[in-house]
C-alpha cells in the first residue's frame, strides 16, 4: 500500500530539489520518505516491508503527511498497522455472517417506494425490496449468492449496459474492497472472492494492484435499465449497527422529479409481474 502511495508523489510535490532525470523510482525513493517524515531510512524500509510494528502516531501522521494520504488512506494504514501487532490475530474474526434482522427486513418491505439494497463488506447482496430486486435484477442472474463486484467483472458486457459508468464503478467497487480486506484479512469468503476475480478479470486485476481505498458513501449512480430507460439515482448508506458491516442502501429520488417518475413505473412493471407470477422481465 505504502509502495503505491508513494509512486503518486513526485519530488516536486514534495519540495524536493531537481536532481536529474535518471531516476529508477516512479515518484519518491524510500529515503526520500524517510527525510521527510523524519525517521531513519531502515526504519521506513521496515514500515513499508510491514516489520516495524507498533510506530507511534507521530510517526505515521509524518509519513501519511508526506505521502498526501486522504482521509480514507489514513484509515486504511491504520487498519494495516493494527493488523501487525502480536494481539491481533489472536482477536481478529472474520466479517460477520449474521443473516439480515428482522427490524431491517420490516423496513424493507415498509419503503416499497423507493428501491432499498442491504450489502454486506464483500458486496454480497443480503437482501432487498421488490424495487431494489427489480434495479439490480441482472446480478441474479449468476449462480450463488448474488454480488456487485462479481456482476461487475465476471458479467461484464451486461454490467456495462445496466451502468453506463462502469469504470467508475468498477474503481469504487475495488476500493471498497480494498478497505474490506484492511478490515478482514483473514475472511476465507472475501480470499475466495478475491481470488476468483483476480483470475477472471483483467480488469479486477488491474483495479486491485493500484491499493485505492474508498469508503462505502452515498453519491448518485447511473441505471440503463432495460424497462425504464437511463436515470441517474441518488443514494444514501446507512450502516446497520445491528451487523457490523452491513450497509442498507437506498436511493432517493426527489419526489417531484423524472427520477421518481421512472421508479414509479418501475414499480408498475414489477407489480403487473408480481401478479403474473413472472417476476422483474429483464
Amino acid at each position: 500500500f505504502l509502495t503505491t502511495r508513494r509512486a503518486r508523489v513526485s519530488p516536486a510535490d514534495a519540495g524536493l530539489p531537481p536532481q536529474g532525470t535518471r531516476r529508477r523510482v516512479k515518484g519518491l525513493r524510500r529515503e526520500e520518505v524517510a527525510l521527510l517524515a523524519g525517521v531513519s531510512p531502515e526504519y521506513y524500509v521496515r514500515l513499508e516491508r510491514g516489520q516495524a510494528t507498533g510506530p507511534s502516531a507521530g510517526v505515521v501522521d509524518a509519513v501519511a503527511d508526506v505521502l498526501r494520504l486522504d482521509g480514507d488512506e489514513r484509515a486504511h494504514l491504520n487498519r494495516l498497522l493494527d493488523a501487525l501487532a502480536p494481539e491481533a490475530r489472536k482477536r481478529r474474526r472474520v466479517a460477520a455472517k449474521d443473516p439480515v434482522t428482522p427490524g431491517i427486513r420490516v423496513l424493507l418491505d415498509a419503503l416499497d417506494h423507493l428501491p432499498a439494497v442491504v450489502f454486506n463488506g464483500r458486496l454480497d447482496i443480503l437482501a432487498v425490496n421488490g424495487l431494489g430486486r427489480a434495479l439490480y435484477a441482472p446480478a441474479y442472474d449468476l449462480p450463488g449468492r448474488p454480488n456487485s463486484a462479481r456482476f461487475l467483472f465476471l458479467d461484464e458486457p451486461r454490467a456495462r449496459d445496466l451502468f453506463p459508468e462502469w469504470d467508475r464503478i468498477a474503481g469504487d467497487t475495488v476500493a471498497m474492497l480494498r478497505i474490506e480486506a484492511g478490515r478482514h484479512p483473514d475472511d476465507p469468503e472475501l480470499m475466495e472472492l478475491i481470488g476468483q476475480l483476480s483470475t477472471r478479470s483483467a480488469g479486477f486485476r488491474t483495479r486491485w494492484a493500484a491499493n485505492d481505498v474508498r469508503a462505502h458513501r452515498g453519491g448518485t449512480k447511473v441505471f440503463r435499465h432495460p424497462l425504464i430507460g437511463e436515470v441517474t439515482l441518488p443514494f444514501e448508506n446507512l450502516h446497520v449497527d445491528a451487523a457490523a458491516g452491513q450497509v442498507l442502501t437506498v436511493f432517493t429520488p426527489q419526489p417531484a422529479g423524472p427520477e421518481a417518475d421512472a421508479i414509479r413505473l418501475l414499480a408498475s412493471w414489477t407489480a403487473d409481474d408480481n401478479r403474473r407470477g413472472t417476476g422483474p422481465c429483464l
